[in-house]
């Protein structure tokens, strides 16, 4: 018999998928779930074949804009957004890195224009999912990567 995990079904929103379990409580801040006044349910640790532990969230009424979409994609690349309405997934989709973000990363190096100037940033993003400053080709890895917090872009 196989074991499986029950969760109540959402009649709209949005459900994200493959979460590295390390990056969870990331993606819910990044969110403000806790600010949400729909339902939120969350997953963490749950067993993955892919993954080895995977996190889900699951919410109800919430849909994302594009700029939502690469903020998670710097925070988790490869994520699996499903798009529910009247309890069907309408949409299934991986979230992955656009080729270039504007005003959703801040740049590391103290000198950037965008650190001293009231400029939005801009970074190109290569095969190795790194980001390259286009003002002054610092290059960062993902892993290293600081969301610009909104109220407080250039």
């Amino acid at each position: 018999m196989k074991k499986q995990l029950m969760v109540a079904a959402i009649e709209n929103g949005t459900v994200i998928d493959h979460i590295p379990a390390e990056k969870l409580f990331a993606v819910v801040n990044l969110l403000h779930l806790d600010r949400m006044k729909t339902a939120v349910t969350i997953g963490y640790n749950l067993p993955s074949e892919g993954m080895g532990t995977k996190s889900i969230i699951k919410m109800a009424d919430k849909f994302f804009t594009d700029e939502e979409l690469n903020q998670l994609a710097v925070i988790c690349p490869n994520l699996t957004l499903c798009i529910i309405r009247d309890y069907e997934i309408v949409e299934k989709r991986t979230v992955c890195l656009p080729d270039e973000l504007y005003s959703i990363v801040r740049c590391t190096n103290p000198k950037c224009i965008t650190n001293n100037e009231p400029m939005h940033t801009h970074f190109h993003v290569d095969a190795q999912q790194h980001l390259k400053c286009h003002y002054c080709n610092t290059v960062i890895p993902l892993e290293d990567v600081k969301l610009v917090e909104k109220g407080n872009e250039n």
